[in-house]
């Protein structure tokens, strides 16, 4: 059985050859799945996992959730829009969405990367300090 290491280092490997002019090909990414699940070496599903995971947050480095308690106008959302490609890259996919839970203001995800600018976060904020 192959070491863990050795496989994540082939994944690293695989998911470098996939990028092309800055992002991922989706097309290179399927061969390698198919080439990889096709060939039923010694810890195959290991590296195929380990290569699924290396895309996937990769995809969520490049997609932004926008909640806000009402529906933003199509200007606030192309100025959003901007700010987050100025930010983070013009490849940036963003959607928005309405939470009315968050009572006002927004909260932006993008990855790992949290902004919460929303009435809620202010209260539990509040009610923490106390």
């Amino acid at each position: 059985m192959k070491k863990i290491k050795q496989i994540k280092r082939e994944a690293r490997h695989l998911f470098r050859l996939c990028r092309s002019n800055g992002s991922l090909d989706e097309d290179r990414v399927r061969r390698v799945v198919q080439s990889v699940l096709g060939s039923k070496r010694r810890g195959h599903l290991t590296l195929a996992i380990e290569f699924e995971r290396l895309v996937r947050l990769e995809e969520l480095q490049h997609a932004a959730k926008v909640e806000s308690a009402v529906t933003l106008s199509p200007d606030l959302q192309a100025n959003v829009r901007a700010n987050l490609a100025h930010m983070y890259g013009p490849g940036i996919r963003t959607s928005f969405t309405e939470t009315p839970e968050l009572i006002g203001g927004m909260r932006i995800s993008v990855g790992s990367d949290v902004y919460d600018g929303s009435v809620k976060a202010g209260l539990a904020a509040l009610e923490k300090s106390f």
